[in-house]
């Protein structure tokens, strides 16, 4: 599942919370992992509701999550599942304005504005393609009755800050003593979570029925620029953010997982409320959605507030289409070659099954076999042969494909070619080369463990749910580790002969782009200014902690959560990792 869950909003307080993690764990799990005692129940309108109860806390722990990501966009739409988790806490008709006709009225009104502007667009779109333009977006190029819409349009923007109130969905929340409010976009699903006082829960249930039931998607256009410039910041302006679009659509041919989560360029700007309006009555419908909750709560009043709140929603008048799109079977390797400003480095992808697939499994213990500070990878390429700083490998089991992904950075004189050399040996022996008992029991011990502290808060219980059932069935949470724990060397070795070969991947190499400044801390390069903050600020906290079972402990974390996060947040986890395996190398000494 990974699609991961980091969150966008507050990317400190992210990691943050990652690094924050302090589990309990009495000893390696035997036998089958515990089972989650999820109840089930569907509404009369269709849509499901699972529910945890815990009593150790007077907290829940509550959320849901939309089956829809951008797998479920198509070309002209890119980037429109994203804006939704955005837009999705502007607010009801009563909360987030201050007098809602004359809020309405505006919007209205921007709409008729936003229509005219948009066939002006069409005519500099023809204008472009024409050749008599270079650009859109510079002003001179954009028609005179363009200009004018635009002042119209910015005057009733302003209109429209003098009714809005900001944030008051989160204000609510907050004066009720809620926290962690945020939500998630993937290519498979969109979440949305929080965590309440246990007496609050007819609040969570009010609050997250009215903005399904009766939502405003008030400053919707100003909401997909700051979208796009989310897009800016973290595609176009890092070193290999741009790059790294350009192997998921070098890798996926056909499937619409080839296009990015946070949407292409030319898409964000031309998306129209009237295709959000369709968009949200066709993947946000009940039947679509799963509600969750986790906590200190009694079971039938869960249900009896649910069915008050969320069943008033109308069940959706059409069904979700179906991705019908298969990926086309590689047949010849592929590869891409980069200047960047960033350390040498290569990532190879390679096809593999979508979750569910009984290979799925032995992929992961494969990727655990190879991956961490005890797997083969690090003892053979950073600590044996000293060709590399740092390495990874990871399965991405996603909804209806998944991705083996192994990487590394070169450790200098030594060249990405070199780092690629040294990943093929690897790979090759554990096609020719049983893996030990002992070695295999090690890898099975660490997923029975990482199931048990996955879910040892109401939180991250939640999260687990959301992401089973975002890609399939809540269900696998209890057969995942049975089915890790039943899979045997032979299954590793077969499934690394069966995809792990050279006509099913993908391969991008990274050299330093000549002129390039390499950070003090050469793991910083690559980064935006903003990123680099980020981790010099978990840099410090780690520097500082002396718990060694604690920082192995977050070192797990982390590498859990690592196959879940978008291609940006995985760049800066794999260096959180690489921190704190330095530290915890400095204490073993």
């Amino acid at each position: 599942m990974k699609n991961k869950i980091v969150t966008k909003r507050h990317l400190s307080q992210a990691f943050g919370r990652i690094l924050g993690f302090a589990f309990t764990f009495a000893g390696i799990v035997s036998g089958l992992a515990q089972q989650v005692p999820v109840q089930e129940h569907t509404l009369s309108n269709g849509m499901k509701l699972l529910m945890v109860e815990r009593h150790h806390s007077p907290a829940i722990a509550g959320g849901w999550v939309a089956r829809v990501g951008s797998v479920n966009e198509r070309p002209g739409i890119t980037g429109i599942a994203h804006l939704f988790e955005h837009m999705m806490f502007k607010g009801t008709p009563t909360i987030g304005t201050s007098d809602a006709k004359r809020d309405a009225e505006i919007i209205e009104q921007q709409e008729q504005v936003r229509n005219a502007m948009r066939r002006e667009e069409g005519i500099m779109r023809l204008a472009l393609r024409r050749g008599e333009i270079d650009d859109l977006a510079k002003p001179e190029n954009k028609t005179k009755r363009y200009r004018e819409l635009e002042t119209q349009f910015k005057d009733l923007i302003a209109a429209q800050r003098e009714v809005l109130v900001k944030n008051e969905f989160d204000r609510i929340y907050t004066t009720a003593g809620a926290s962690g409010m945020n939500a998630f976009t993937s290519n498979d699903m969109t979440g949305y979570f929080i965590t309440v006082p246990a007496n609050k829960l007819e609040l969570w249930a009010w609050m997250e029925s009215e903005r399904l039931l009766r939502p405003v998607f008030r400053e919707f256009y100003a909401e997909r620029d700051v979208v796009f410039e989310e897009r800016r910041m973290r595609t176009e302006s890092t070193p290999l953010g741009k790059f790294q679009e350009s192997l998921e659509a070098l890798f996926w041919e056909s499937h619409p997982y080839g296009w990015p989560v946070i949407g292409w360029p030319s898409d964000i700007p031309a998306i129209t409320k009237a295709q959000a309006d369709e968009f949200y009555a066709l993947h946000y419908a009940p039947q679509n959605i799963t509600l969750i909750l986790v906590g200190d709560f009694e079971t039938e009043r869960a249900i009896q507030l649910c069915e008050r709140y969320f069943g008033r929603i109308p069940r959706g008048e059409r069904e979700a289409p179906e991705v019908v799109t298969l990926e086309m079977k590689q047949k010849v390797e592929k590869r891409m070659n980069a200047e960047a400003e960033a350390n040498p480095q290569v990532d190879i992808l390679w096809h593999t099954p979508a979750a569910g697939h009984p290979d799925s499994h032995a992929l992961e213990v494969l990727a655990a076999v190879l991956s961490g500070r005890s797997g083969r990878l690090h003892k053979a390429l950073v600590l044996r042969d000293e060709v590399a700083t740092s390495s990874f490998a990871q399965q991405m089991s996603r909804k209806y494909a998944g991705m083996f992904n192994i990487g590394g950075e070169a450790k200098d004189p030594n060249t990405p070619g070199e780092v690629e050399a040294a990943i093929y040996f690897e790979v090759d022996r554990l096609k020719n080369e049983l893996v030990s008992e002992r070695e295999l029991q090690k890898v099975k011990n660490n997923f029975a463990a990482m199931a048990v502290r996955r879910t040892s808060s109401n939180f991250h219980l939640l999260v687990q749910l959301i992401q089973y059932e975002g890609v399939g069935d809540w269900k696998s949470i209890n057969n995942e580790i049975p089915n890790i724990l039943n899979v045997t060397a032979e299954d590793v070795r077969r499934v690394a002969g069966k995809y792990l070969v050279k006509e099913n991947r993908t391969v991008a190499t990274y050299t330093r782009k000549a002129g390039t400044k390499v950070p003090g801390d050469p793991s910083l390069a690559g980064l935006s200014a903003e990123q680099q903050a980020v981790v010099r600020r978990i840099s410090n906290q780690i520097k500082s902690e002396t718990d060694l079972e604690r920082l192995k402990q977050q070192l797990e974390a982390m590498e859990s959560q690592i196959g879940q996060a978008d291609g940006k947040q995985q760049g800066l986890m794999k260096i959180i990792i690489q921190k704190i395996g330095g530290r915890i190398t400095e204490l073993s000494k």
